[in-house]
């Protein structure tokens, strides 16, 4: 798989084949001799439709910086933080990678979507600088040997979709809602379908909407109701879902829903009868409703500094603070490093460690840098999440 990442690597980018080789020859790769800190970028949306994404993975880091500052640093090595809104936007995306090169950032967290971390994996690649993604779930977004993730890829997502609905006997026919304009809806539908006819469910019908058709669900709904579907799979996001279930309620249909984790926010959206999400189930690497001591610490720390409870996003990047500090005490860096180095000292240690986080225990990383871990399933009771 690395092979395979630097193989692509050449193909997309072959002006850069000499500089990569290299490892990098610019000036800013001779390293800062007087830097005492670490320098950690952040990149996700604040502003725009999935600012709740962004702002949970902003304010996860920031918690667990104050905490390994407190405690000491990396490596005795005090953390600087800066996070940067990029709106959802690729663009946007990579101007805020280049504002935060030009402030020092020496790696990066981010970013939070899957389509802005595509387009600035391919500058980090570049810079040969180590980018962590707490949240994009394309394939696409770590697909050089530089980039690694904390959450689970699309198909993974699918994939694990389509095993526990058959496994558990949840239904037999299902039907799939799904955003052809998206890259995660569409990633997480196509496994999803690959695996289902694995696993002998029938999809009796799938019906697509694109963002710029993404209010009025009546006729999906009616021809999902229509093909008899006793469960109906939802590859989206919290925003299309909320909508999809008050309309589905309208019309009579009362199907299963089970989703994944762009549904994690469903219950805070402004307006909707959370009661339509009851027994609704979805894949989540976290439930702040877990009893465990490690995250009821970190729901109440959240609570008292954000006035908020945190979602997984904000779980994902927290426990991404403390893989970087795990990695970069196994590697053994220090701020003076040039950027390429650290990275590859962080490339090669993040296959060496072991991590219990707050979404899930004994993760591993493997060179491709996906990570290995149990995936998690929630329903939702009583307007809060149950682990199943």
């Amino acid at each position: 798989m690395k092979m395979w990442k630097r193989a692509a690597s050449l193909a997309l980018a072959s002006a850069l084949v000499v500089s990569l080789a290299a490892c990098g020859s610019d000036s800013s790769d001779s390293g800062n001799a007087d830097a005492t800190t670490f320098k950690i970028g952040g990149i996700g949306p604040t502003t725009g439709d999935n600012a709740i994404y962004g702002t949970a993975v902003e304010n996860g880091i920031q918690l667990a910086v104050d905490e390994i500052n407190a405690d000491g640093g990396i490596n005795g090595y005090q953390i600087e933080y800066q996070f940067e809104d990029d709106q959802g936007d690729s663009e946007k995306s990579v101007n805020a990678y280049n504002t935060l090169k030009d402030w020092g950032m020496q790696m990066l967290v981010g970013t939070v979507t899957s389509a802005p971390c595509v387009a600035v994996v391919a500058e980090s690649h570049g810079d040969n600088m180590f980018q962590f993604t707490p949240s994009a779930t394309a394939v696409d977004s770590i697909q050089y040997d530089n980039a690694f993730r904390m959450c689970f890829s699309d198909p993974s997502q699918g994939t694990v979709s389509a095993d526990y609905i058959a496994d558990n006997n949840l239904a037999s026919k299902v039907a799939v809602i799904y955003d052809s304009s998206d890259t995660y809806s569409t990633g997480i539908y196509q496994s999803f379908a690959t695996e289902a006819e694995a696993k002998g469910l029938e999809i009796v019908d799938a019906e697509a909407f694109t963002s710029d058709s993404n209010t009025d669900f009546s006729v999906q709904i009616q021809k999902a109701k229509d093909s008899g579907a006793e469960l109906v799979f939802l590859p989206i996001y919290y925003q299309e879902a909320s909508l999809i279930l008050a309309q589905a309620d309208r019309a009579g249909f009362a199907p299963k829903w089970f989703g994944v984790d762009g549904m994690d926010g469903l219950l805070d959206v402004e307006g909707f009868d959370a009661s339509l999400a009851e027994g609704l189930m979805f894949l989540t690497p976290f439930t702040p409703d877990a009893d465990d001591e490690a995250t009821q610490t970190f729901v109440a720390d959240y609570e008292a500094e954000f006035g908020d409870t945190p979602i997984q996003f904000a779980a994902d990047a927290y426990d991404c603070l403390y893989v970087i500090k795990a990695a970069a005490e196994q590697a053994d860096i220090t701020p003076d490093m040039s950027i390429s180095d650290i990275c590859d000292a962080m490339k090669t240690a993040m296959t060496e460690i072991t991590i219990d986080g707050l979404t899930g225990k004994q993760i591993t990383w493997s060179e491709d840098g996906e990570p290995s871990k149990e995936p998690t399933v929630v329903v939702i009771e009583n307007g809060a999440y149950s682990v199943l």
